[in-house]
């Protein structure tokens, strides 16, 4: 995590975490059994990366799909001070609210599915990690994100068939960020979405 220059108590807490969810991990599926051995840099540092593009600390964020926290909770634990998680399962949502606590974390975790939160929040900034296609995250982001803000997605090896997909239905402005974790993988940065005609 050092690339990230966090101080030594982010890291600590970001260390509660990372103990945590190994524990949650062998009664629920939190993320990918296989990444538990790269837990620091395939989901941490992979969600750590999105925090200098926020365009302040003190910006709304909304993680849609947030599953085990990535990448809203670890962009709160940094320092972003109102982040939103949107979760569907109540199991996952335990775990949220139990890092939370644990690690003193300032965050809003919302027990919905994202259709339902859809109307009830404003954001500067939408993330996403691992949750849907591109095409149904830019009609949940349409309907949340303040006309000056913009999405931050985690995407991998076929992001360009998902843009593809997605511009038969959507016009946006798209920026690629180089991903630090994921040499197959990209952060897109998009804005000015709306629905084709």
């Amino acid at each position: 995590m050092n690339v990230t220059g966090v101080s030594r108590e982010t890291l600590e807490r970001l260390s509660v975490y990372a103990n945590l969810l190994e524990k949650w991990q062998t009664k629920i599926n939190l993320v990918g059994p296989s990444t538990m051995p790269d837990l620091w840099r395939r989901h941490m540092l992979d969600s750590a990366q999105l925090f200098p593009h926020l365009p302040s600390p003190d910006c709304t964020i909304v993680d849609l799909g947030s599953g085990a926290g990535f990448p809203g909770m670890v962009l709160a634990i940094m320092g972003a001070s109102d982040v939103h998680l949107i979760e569907s399962n109540i199991k996952k949502v335990a775990f949220l609210r139990e890092v939370a606590r644990a690690t003193g974390t300032k965050v809003t975790v919302h027990n919905k599915r994202i259709e339902d939160i859809a109307w009830s929040l404003s954001a500067d900034v939408v993330c996403s990690r691992a949750c849907a296609n591109l095409t149904f995250l830019l009609g949940w982001a349409q309907e949340i994100l303040r006309s000056d803000g913009f999405c931050l997605f985690h995407k991998g090896q076929y992001v360009d068939r998902e843009l593809t997909e997605s511009q038969k239905k959507w016009n946006m402005s798209v920026t690629r960020l180089e991903s630090l974790t994921d040499p197959n993988g990209v952060i897109l940065r998009v804005t000015e979405i709306s629905r084709c005609p």
